[in-house]
């Protein structure tokens, strides 16, 4: 970032040189730029400046971007040229990064959830029982994105013996190379100022229902800026206290985007984050006998060597077979939705152009 960029006023919002280069062909127009600020149907919240350089938030339509495919719709984090005049958003920026979860499992639609993302914080309670075949998940996908993950387990007062709390960071640097691992506390503040000190750019915040993300997030921009609900006490998880991807400025400069809690974390086209998140197992399968091994019963295979000299988590190498072939089967059916879309448009212009000649000819006689 150069001085320039960082004086604008939009620099606290992650305006740097690149952004500026992407949009000067768009400044020339009258446009200017901004970020979404939060996504509602038809209209979404822009960070902007007005004519005398202030900072203003306002509502935008997104009609000339709108788009029925949940990849190219406008997101929270992206960047736009917006037409202050008319108060619509004309033109998306190229993302940087994206975290993409698919839609369902029975889709092969895949939803960006946080655009133009430096990290993601992935919140994990331990006021349940730790899940680390979900925080590999959660991973994948960050690695995925293009941002750094952190790992921040939170509610770690409810984890009064230091000892056992230990323990659960170590379990979880151990299903997280490559990432940093944080235990907080919103209440009592125990490493929150380790966290805040991590932040840097923006921030993408995700986590289940009930990971205490809100609180988090209250605690890290140092406002009420989400509503907190209590947990249910019959199985622990949350109300979905936010409702809607939130851009929030922080303290210290950078912003915060909250999500609501996610009840499904599907894969979607991760095969790099994946890879990423199993770094271990995928540096053991470089010294297999095969260069094709599977890891499941073949001689020689250096992963299952590990396993059974106790390196190697059992439960690990599972989750990892487990989400290479989900990642598979996300990938077939996406590639079947594209040479499905292939096909009616081909079939479109096949029939636009028999139409075409029909006319040229003239009516039969």
């Amino acid at each position: 970032m150069t001085a320039s960029t960082a004086s604008h006023p939009l620099g606290r919002y992650g305006w740097t040189d690149v952004w500026a280069a992407d949009f000067a062909p768009h400044e020339a127009g009258g446009l200017r730029p901004g970020r979404v600020v939060r996504v509602d149907r038809g209209s979404c919240e822009i960070v902007t400046t007005a004519e005398d350089g202030r900072v203003v938030i306002g509502r935008a339509g997104v009609g000339p971007v709108a788009s029925a495919d949940p990849l190219l719709a406008p997101c929270t984090g992206d960047w736009v040229a917006l037409d202050a005049e008319q108060g619509v958003v004309r033109v998306l920026l190229p993302r940087r990064t994206a975290f993409v979860r698919a839609v369902s499992s029975q889709r092969s639609d895949g939803q960006v959830l946080a655009a133009n993302i430096d990290q993601v914080l992935i919140a994990v309670s331990l006021a349940d029982e730790l899940d680390l075949g979900r925080v590999e998940r959660f991973l994948a996908l960050a690695w995925e994105s293009g941002g750094q993950p952190v790992v921040v387990l939170t509610k770690a007062d409810l984890v009064p013996d230091p000892v056992t709390r230990s323990y659960l960071v170590e379990d979880t640097e151990r299903a997280a190379p490559g990432a940093r691992v944080l235990a907080v506390s919103a209440a009592t503040g125990q490493g929150m100022d380790a966290l805040a000190a991590l932040l840097d750019g923006t921030a993408a915040l995700l986590g289940v229902s009930g990971a205490g993300k809100s609180t988090l997030a209250n605690a890290l921009t140092g406002a009420d800026a989400q509503r907190v609900d209590a947990t249910r006490d019959s199985d622990g998880k949350g109300r979905h206290t936010t409702t809607t991807r939130d851009l929030l400025p922080l303290p210290g400069g950078g912003v915060l985007i909250d999500t609501p809690g996610l009840r499904g974390v599907g894969l979607w086209e991760a095969d790099h984050g994946v890879a990423q998140a199993f770094t271990d197992v995928e540096s053991l399968a470089r010294d297999c006998r095969f260069p094709d091994c599977s890891h499941g019963a073949e001689p020689g295979c250096a992963v299952l060597a590990a396993v059974e000299e106790g390196e190697l988590p059992l439960r690990r190498l599972e989750n990892y077979h487990k989400l290479l072939r989900e990642n598979e089967r996300i990938a077939a059916r996406s590639d079947a939705r594209l040479n499905a879309e292939l096909l009616r448009s081909w079939k479109r212009k096949k029939a636009l152009g028999r139409h075409m000649m029909e006319r040229k000819r003239g009516p039969q006689q």
